[in-house]
């Protein structure tokens, strides 16, 4: 049986910020069996002019992003974000334009988070990776309530030798980044941020992790800020058994420097 040809939606925040999530997307991919490929014409997917009431814009690097990823069995994104936005939201920018309806609708259909496509579509139950120390995981908006990741990561966590998940009390609650929110209401999002990082410490962790990059910097940032002696990381980097190859996100722990 030949591999699934499955696209990389690498994601902003992942190129410019932290390329290591998309090495560690790509080595699990191809642990699952798939032939990985990143389009060179991919861009953003069009989330924060979308979100900002400029659907113009939005479309356009919609058109383009479908364009780029269309001759592929799967499109898979390390974020809960991205990948909502191309499965749920891409089909309404083309209401007027039949033929790029159908081409976004088939887009949307064959896009998902990277944690859900390989417990859900490629029946990945383990991953061969070690973590010593204590965990916990923090359940992105996006990725939760679009698409319904939840039991997914923490089940690959569960396989990871050494780790120990203990849970935050609320650990559905929004960290406050909400991408454009955070700009428009600073301090709504400052104090959502706070409490979460509250909620965060009192596990009593050493290691915060979650699966999108967004979340991931407003909270590595407020815990720096508070002196938390906590590291920060995209669950795919201890997944992929790379989290002890770079510095944690926002260097907030002892080991977070390089």
């Amino acid at each position: 049986m030949s591999k699934p040809r499955v696209a990389l939606f690498v994601t902003c925040l992942v190129d410019l910020y932290r390329p290591t999530v998309g090495f560690a997307a790509i080595r699990l991919l191809e642990s699952a069996g798939c032939q990985v490929e990143v389009p060179q014409a991919q861009t953003c997917c069009g989330q924060p002019a979308y979100n900002s009431g400029d659907r113009a814009t939005a479309r356009e690097i919609a058109r383009g992003v479908v364009d780029a990823f269309r001759n592929y069995d799967h499109v898979v994104a390390p974020s809960g974000s991205c990948g909502g936005m191309i499965s749920h939201h891409y089909p309404a920018l083309f209401d007027d334009d039949p033929e790029y309806r159908g081409r976004a609708e088939a887009l949307a259909a064959k896009t998902h988070e990277l944690v859900s496509f390989l417990t859900d579509v490629m029946g990945v139950t383990s991953v061969e990776a070690a973590h010593a120390g204590v965990v916990t995981y923090h359940d992105s908006c996006s990725g939760l309530r679009e698409l319904g990741v939840k039991a997914q990561p923490r089940a690959l966590l569960a396989t990871v030798r050494g780790l120990t998940l203990k849970e935050m009390a609320d650990p559905e609650i929004c960290c406050g980044f909400g991408g454009t929110f955070c700009v428009k209401y600073p301090e709504i999002s400052t104090r959502m941020v706070t409490d979460k990082a509250r909620d965060i410490q009192a596990t009593g962790a050493e290691t915060l992790l979650a699966g999108d990059m967004g979340c991931l910097l407003n909270m590595a940032g407020r815990l720096k800020r508070e002196g938390a002696a906590m590291r920060v990381r995209h669950v795919a980097e201890v997944l992929a058994g790379m989290d002890a190859e770079t510095p944690g996100i926002g260097d907030t722990g002892p080991r977070g420097t390089a």
